[in-house]
């Protein structure tokens, strides 16, 4: 045998290894694909909140959050952070934040105690994480842990408010605490009407529907609407809402226009006070966004 077919018979026998090399990794990935497959659909893994993830599964998602809330906070820029902001945010912490998370000496609600993970304890997180992966979060809520967005609830003033309380925690001593709450001697409101009044730019602006669709989550109108291009629970409670752009009658009463989406978002027992479409506090400028958004559903 010369040389040449000394080759001609290495080179085969590379090409067979090759294709019994390729043959079982695509026999390996069906046979993964198969398993995890029959994994979801038998009911394999135990969805109960009382069941934590096992530790490599914690390990992995919570590196996930880490650095996906580290690489988007980059693009926030922090305002100086002042003690008269820290006060503002520990009324809004009181009346929002307490309940999930705790607070020097205070223990959280059912709530948050039944939630799985367990929301952090905010006071170690100020010590580890820096002002604007704080206020990232908060702003954009993260998915999967009922942590929710407060963008369509507070301003990022309000919000920048809040992260200077948070950013607070760790100086504070539960008796610390406690004389700051026991010297509130008016209660704050921190509903979203004060929220519109205090965001007079917003009420300008013109409408955008890219933040219109985001504030059909913030409203949850996922949760009764069939929306396309979302996901949610597809709980026909009201109607899809596929075509809505091109309907002649908003909820059957209204002509389909702008002004009259805006009208129905916002106040709808005032428009028909027989509908299960409930009034959610939805702000103008919200409405006008949300308006646009749905102009496009076509």
């Amino acid at each position: 045998m010369n040389n040449q077919d000394r080759q001609d018979s290495v080179q085969k026998i590379r090409k067979r290894i090759e294709i019994h090399v390729g043959i079982a990794i695509a026999a390996l990935v069906v046979a993964m694909g198969v398993g995890a497959a029959g994994f979801v659909y038998w009911g394999a893994y135990n969805v109960s909140a009382l069941q934590q993830h096992t530790e490599p599964v914690f390990t992995i998602l919570n590196l996930a959050l880490d650095r996906s809330i580290r690489q988007r906070a980059e693009e926030v820029e922090p305002p100086p952070l002042t003690p008269e902001m820290a006060e503002q945010g520990r009324l809004i912490y009181q009346n929002k934040c307490v309940q999930c998370h705790g607070a020097p000496g205070v223990g959280r609600d059912d709530v948050g105690k039944g939630m799985t993970p367990v929301p952090p304890n905010l006071a170690h997180t100020a010590k580890t994480k820096n002002a604007d992966e704080i206020f990232w979060p908060i702003k954009h809520g993260i998915k999967m842990t009922g942590m929710p967005s407060w963008q369509f609830t507070f301003t990022d003033e309000q919000i920048w408010n809040l992260t200077a309380f948070i950013m607070r925690l760790p100086e504070l001593s539960p008796a610390e605490y406690q004389e700051l709450v026991a010297n509130d001697s008016v209660e704050e409101s921190t509903d979203r009407n004060d929220v519109s009044a205090s965001a007079p730019a917003r009420d300008t602006a013109l409408p955008d529907p890219e933040r219109g669709k985001m504030a059909m989550y913030g409203y949850a109108c996922i949760a009764c609407h069939r929306i396309p291009g979302t996901v949610g629970p597809h709980s026909d409670v009201g109607p899809p809402l596929k075509g809505i752009g091109e309907r002649r009658y908003i909820a059957g009463v209204l002509a389909n226009n702008p002004e009259n989406m805006v009208r129905w978002l916002r106040h709808p027992t005032e428009v028909d006070p027989l509908t299960a479409m409930p009034d959610l506090d939805v702000t103008e400028q919200d409405a006008r966004d949300m308006a646009a958004y749905l102009e496009t559903l076509r």
